[in-house]
């Protein structure tokens, strides 16, 4: 499976979201999909499913050094101490000794940045995650971050599909080697299904619409997705899109439709700051 390469992290282009998902549901699709082919998980521990999301891991057979597994620190949980507790938890949760990319998953107003990123840091040293990141950081905060850590931030992960302009956070995140893994890809509603550009490109190329949009995010430069599924058959679908190519023109024509900034994630609880 194709790669990003961010600051010395190798990012799988495509990985399992498993935001929703629980229990021995979780744990099957974790399974399945690493059957398949799948090297890339991404949990947090907000979604308390981590348990399930190794139990999965285990119960597949692969390789853990084949498998890149991201989980992320909640908001009120990143002051110094806190941020290693969660950690450390996640871990026991998961059955892991470390994790491959760490995240803080919503900035806190109230908790100073300097403070988290130095956390950050600290629980990178001590070898409970192979690299680190943030999630839902604007473009001023990201830069501050960047500017703060002692290690390379390796990813910025934000809700991203061709309904949401994040133009200017990608820009800033090529300018600095760090990867945009985009939550949500496909949107939710349906709706982005229907639109034309999406189904005549899938009609040229013989593929599905939602083929269509996640090839249009793994084609971007720096972009990762992380679909997420409740049905076996449809992580199959998600995975088979590296045997074509989008032409420019479809790549302009899907990314055109960004404009309409549409947002699924209304997080009311998080500080409000502008994702784009």
């Amino acid at each position: 499976m194709h790669s990003v390469n961010a600051n010395g992290a190798s990012i799988p282009a495509l990985g399992l979201g498993t935001w929703t998902l629980e229990d021995e549901e979780c744990s099957q699709l974790v399974s399945d999909a690493l059957a398949i082919g799948y090297r890339h998980l991404d949990t947090a521990r907000m979604y308390h499913n981590e348990v399930a999301v190794g139990a999965g891991l285990r119960a597949s057979g692969a390789a853990r050094d084949a498998v890149f597994v991201t989980t992320k620190v909640w908001w009120t949980d990143i002051a110094p101490g806190d941020l290693q507790r969660s950690t450390e938890a996640s871990l026991k949760d998961l059955g892991l000794d470390h994790v491959d990319l760490l995240l803080i998953h919503w900035p806190n107003p109230n908790i100073p940045l300097e403070a988290s990123i130095k956390a950050l840091n600290e629980v990178k040293r001590d070898g409970l995650a192979r690299h680190i990141g943030v999630a839902n950081f604007p473009t001023g905060l990201l830069s501050k971050a960047i500017e703060l850590s002692e290690a390379p931030l390796v990813a910025n992960q934000v809700e991203y599909h061709p309904y949401l302009d994040q133009s200017k956070v990608m820009g800033l995140c090529r300018a600095n080697e760090v990867a945009l893994v985009s939550y949500c890809p496909l949107f939710r509603d349906g709706g982005l299904f229907a639109e034309r550009v999406i189904q005549d490109a899938a009609a040229r190329h013989g593929k599905t619409p939602g083929q269509i949009v996640l090839r249009w995010h793994v084609q971007q430069e720096g972009v990762v997705a992380i679909p997420r599924t409740t049905k076996s058959a449809r992580l199959a679908e998600n995975i088979d899109i590296f045997d074509f190519a989008l032409s420019a023109e479809e790549m302009a024509a899907i990314s055109a439709m960004t404009g309409q900034n549409k947002r699924i994630c209304d997080a009311d609880f998080a500080p409000e700051w502008d994702a784009a």
